[in-house]
């Protein structure tokens, strides 16, 4: 059997790299990371499973205010997505593109995208948690994953950052279970809440025999989850998204 060859690699619109650096780029050996890499479904855009039409990309609250933040400070910005849609049969690589173009018309250019096509079932070591997505976009972008930030809603994007070296940042909702919370280095209210933090150079880990700080403080923010403030129940969320024809239940989030 053939192993899958490895992820797709999808350039922004500056150049075969897909490097883009405003005027006034950061320095690269300073306290900023030198890259910040988000999912894309339930992060940047609302999740809607298999989504291969355009027409249905929503923003989700903040992004573009986040993503400018990021882009003003001189960081690349880069994307790391399962899309299982494609080895299911239920995407094409046009529509991948096409969901590609209308997210990056609502929120702005990407640097580099990087796209695991491949189901769960494949082996292939770029489907997070798995640490491929990340690392090519690295390497797409030639910035050190231990500089690197990955921003996500669900457990295997911070893990497939940890595993690559990089730090993880978790933004909670309600498709995140209650110990991917518990178990997150560090977890934010909101996107922007989230980008805040990883532009704030102040150390965020706490002495030992101290709670670690909550995401939110750092904004002045309370955190919260869809359900309610912390410290209260949060229900699991079923799919947002209606079932498509032919495909009687949809998987969970991680299992897609």
């Amino acid at each position: 059997m053939t192993r899958p060859t490895g992820p797709w690699l999808l350039s922004g619109p500056y150049g075969t790299t897909g490097v883009w650096q405003p005027p006034h780029a950061h320095d690269p050996g300073g306290p900023l990371p030198a890259a910040v890499l988000f999912d894309r479904d339930g992060t940047l855009v609302a999740d809607v499973p298999y989504n291969g039409d355009p027409a249905r990309v929503t923003p989700m609250p903040r992004a573009r205010e986040a993503l400018d933040a990021v882009r003003a400070a001189g960081i690349p910005v880069g994307v790391v997505t399962n899309q299982s849609g494609v080895a299911r049969g239920l995407l094409t690589p046009r529509q991948v593109e096409d969901v590609r173009l209308r997210v990056e018309e609502l929120l702005g250019p990407f640097s580099v995208w990087a796209v695991c096509p491949h189901g769960p079932g494949e082996g292939c070591g770029c489907r997070k948690p798995a640490p491929g997505l990340v690392l090519a976009a690295c390497r797409r972008l030639a910035v050190p994953p231990e500089r690197t930030v990955v921003i996500g809603d669900i457990r295997a994007d911070v893990e497939a950052a940890r595993a690559a070296g990089a730090r993880g940042v978790l933004v909670p909702t309600a498709a995140t279970r209650p110990e991917e919370t518990v178990a997150a280095d560090t977890t934010a209210a909101d996107l922007l809440a989230a980008v805040r933090i990883v532009l704030d150079s102040a150390p965020l880990a706490a002495p030992a025999g101290q709670p670690r700080r909550d995401a939110g403080a750092a904004t002045g923010e309370r955190r919260h989850s869809p359900a309610g403030p912390v410290g209260e129940p949060r229900r699991h969320r079923a799919a947002s998204a209606a079932v498509p024809r032919g495909h009687p239940a949809l998987p969970t989030r991680e299992a897609r």
